[in-house]
């Protein structure tokens, strides 16, 4: 239950039953090179979000992470100082920018912004090099478990200190898992898990939250993905993001690290009361 009233902001378009992947997307490329403000924007990433959610307030919804939740995860980066930072879920770039340019001022080296849909990927491209971070942000197409497995393979990704989950909900727990299996996650990674109110995602928090005894006994069997609360749109969405790459069944992850978990509230950009769950790996158990 959210103790957050009265949204004060001005809110996104109303969320529609479809809200994305209609071409709205493409729709707010053309917005931005079309603003009459594009000098300004290019090279300021600020501005950028800025006119990302005036399109977003005044034209279509957006399932971004938005202006108030952002602030959030900034901060957080502005207290980690991540040298590498990676992302589950880029959609149009919206945190890839705002946590990008956190990024950059805390001193990080390298942003992994991972996303399936390669239209979005684009976008997302062409977003982040208008704001000026195209040296930092790396944006990989494809599945997550896919991308996290090749990018650990290739030598390029060893350690994360920031993990950003934004993606398929029933797909958190397993890939956190992948990243504790593949040793990506560990004593020193910092957990910030969007949506843990809206829509919610209660199979993840259950799993950071329990202690390293309870996670031997149950999640070692346990997928952790629950499709009830999906629509059928949704579980198609799930099953294309999933894409054939990961059994979860055969995920496991580590039950041995600890995690110490805070839940930070913040509004949707819709103006709807959500939470972000911000995990730290604190130890590991033998």
């Amino acid at each position: 239950m959210s103790s957050l009233t009265n949204f004060t902001g001005q809110a996104y378009q109303p969320q529609e039953d479809k809200y994305f992947d209609d071409g709205r997307e493409v729709a707010l490329l053309h917005y931005i090179y079309k603003h009459p403000s594009l000098s300004e924007i290019r090279g300021n990433p600020q501005k950028l979000l800025d006119a990302i959610d005036e399109y977003g307030k005044t034209k279509k919804y957006l399932m971004n992470v938005g202006e108030y939740k952002s602030k959030i995860v900034a901060d957080l980066i502005r207290d980690v100082k991540p040298q590498v930072m990676v992302e589950l879920g880029g959609y149009v770039g919206y945190s890839a920018i705002a946590f990008g340019a956190a990024f950059r001022e805390a001193g990080g080296k390298q942003y992994y912004s991972l996303e399936y849909n390669p239209e979005f990927g684009a976008v997302i491209s062409s977003l982040v090099d208008l704001a000026g971070l195209h040296d930092f942000v790396r944006v990989e197409i494809g599945p997550a478990s896919a991308s996290l497995r090749r990018l650990h393979a290739e030598g390029r990704l060893s350690k994360i200190g920031l993990l950003f989950l934004d993606h398929v909900k029933p797909l958190y727990t397993p890939d956190l898992k992948l990243c504790e299996e593949l040793g990506l996650v560990g004593v020193g990674s910092v957990l910030a898990a969007d949506n843990v109110v809206k829509p919610g995602n209660p199979p993840y928090l259950e799993y950071v939250r329990s202690t390293v005894q309870q996670k031997r006994e149950k999640f070692r069997k346990d997928t952790g993905v629950s499709l009830e609360r999906l629509s059928d749109w949704e579980k198609h969405r799930y099953n294309m993001a999933k894409g054939g790459q990961v059994d979860e069944a055969e995920v496991h992850g580590n039950p041995n690290l600890i995690y110490s978990s805070q839940f930070v509230e913040g509004w949707e950009p819709s103006g709807v009361p959500d939470a972000i769950e911000v995990s730290r790996c604190t130890g590991i158990e033998q």
